[in-house]
């Protein structure tokens, strides 16, 4: 299988600085994109400003091999909206690539060549067989001898409701609910929130941004209202690290949500779990939380309540996922959001993304699973070792080194829904810890 390629899945930072490494390495990356140019679910957030300075985006193996094309890289302190992060280095990358990278092609389906997953025989020893699709809807099949799914999870956003099924009438309600942070700077979409009233649901950076984007219009727009609907008891450590942060830039946004907040320029509603969403025929929607509380009157919804790995293309291939997140079981105790808070994330690579089935690798924001909270230095760091792994260099893939920066979250789900247990845990986001160097030992066991 020394011959085969290796089969990248997914043109987006992960998946190009996969397929960067594993040239560096002198193996041969295929990558496989549905998408028409690199970067398509980064387009799709393309006016959302990154958390991470230019000098954390861009993969070291990438770095040498636009250089070598003569490629001029971004002010290194400055931090880039998503717009220019394609346009600055994903899809000049994706050029330095080469004929490796094919566009318009989705993965459909992968399998040990020969089997299903219930055949044991062949399973270390047969190649991967990747399905394929064009866009001209044909079909076809490739042998690999590795495959690396970097798909991320940007296609799966969680549903709105608090059980995480759609709220009864979430999906007849569709028209008044968006997923993902709204462009405002679209003429059409700003048209659609201004003077209206809006609810923002979820607690993470999205939420954040959402409202600090939202307060904006609403200074500019009269009548435009906004509600944030909360599932955790109170607000608590929902801002983050702020000045202690060591994302400056994701810091300063908790700060300027935190003021929103305080000149009470939208509504917190805490303690609600949306249980329905249900239309008035008056063309506005309310949400009522399993409580019974409800939110009247409503024309918009900003549903930001995280995304899940879609797993239903890998059916056939033996994956060893956590129960609870959906993330390799080894890597899964070291991104629990229930534990862990505040830049605890152990760093990882090669042996913490393994699976029962051989060569297969989840990657990027999919190997998190439904855990938050992805840096794309963690993804770098993940495919690096990946392919020190691929070409035998036992020694690089776990030596993992990686310097990650204070998260200034506290808690995601779980737990933390409940307004003292942060408290109660010890957790909390005070002053950022100093950044260590932190070496992984190959000896099982650490």
């Amino acid at each position: 299988m020394n011959d085969l390629p290796v089969v990248v899945v997914g043109a987006g930072p992960i998946g190009l600085a996969a397929a960067s490494e594993l040239r560096e390495r002198g193996l041969a990356p295929l990558v496989f994109e549905r998408g028409a140019t690199a970067g398509s679910a980064v387009a799709e957030w393309n006016h959302v400003r990154l958390f991470s300075q230019w000098s954390e985006l861009v993969d070291p193996a990438a770095r040498r091999l636009l250089e070598q094309a003569g490629w001029t890289a971004p002010e290194a302190k400055t931090y880039p909206t998503g717009r220019q992060w394609a346009s600055d280095y994903l899809v000049p990358l994706a050029a330095a690539l080469g004929d490796t990278v094919q566009f318009d092609t989705e993965v459909i389906g992968v399998a040990r060549a020969g089997r299903d997953r219930v055949v044991d025989a062949g399973r270390d020893t047969e190649p991967l067989s990747v399905h394929i699709r064009r866009a001209d809807g044909s079909e076809d099949r490739i042998l690999a001898g590795a495959v690396i799914d970097a798909t991320g999870t940007w296609g799966s956003p969680n549903p709105l409701g608090g059980e995480g099924l759609p709220a009864l009438g979430e999906r007849a309600a569709a028209a008044h609910i968006d997923y993902r942070v709204p462009d405002l700077e679209d003429p059409r979409v700003r048209n659609e929130y201004a003077g209206k009233h809006t609810v923002i649901a979820g607690a993470g950076h999205s939420a954040l941004t959402a409202i600090v984007a939202l307060s904006a219009l609403a200074a500019e727009a009269p009548g435009t209202r906004i509600a944030w609907a909360l599932r955790r008891g109170d607000v608590g450590s929902t801002f983050g690290g702020g000045e202690a942060d060591q994302l400056p830039a994701r810091g300063a946004l908790g700060l300027r949500a935190k003021k929103a907040v305080d000149d009470g320029v939208l509504q917190v509603v805490t303690g609600f779990r949306t249980g329905a969403v249900e239309s008035n025929g008056a063309g506005t929607v309310a949400l009522v939380a399993d409580s019974g509380q409800r939110i009247e009157d409503v024309d918009r919804v900003v549903a930001l309540t995280g995304f899940r790995p879609d797993l239903s293309w890998l059916s056939e291939i033996r994956l060893g996922l956590d129960p609870v997140l959906q993330a390799p079981v080894e890597l899964a105790p070291l991104i629990d959001p229930n534990v862990h808070s505040c830049g605890t994330v152990y760093p990882h690579g090669v042996r913490e993304l393994s699976h029962p089935e051989p060569g297969v690798y989840l990657v990027g924001m999919k190997s998190y699973g439904r855990a938050p909270t992805f840096l794309a230095m963690t993804g770098y760091e993940q495919v690096r070792s990946i392919a020190a792994h691929l070409a035998g260099d036992a020694d690089a893939a776990h030596r993992v080194e990686l310097i990650l920066p204070e998260t200034g979250v506290c808690g995601g789900a779980g737990v933390f829904d409940e307004p003292d247990a942060a408290a109660a845990e010890g957790g909390g986001c005070g002053a950022a810890p100093e950044p260590e160097l932190v070496t992984l030992s190959p000896v099982a066991g650490r």
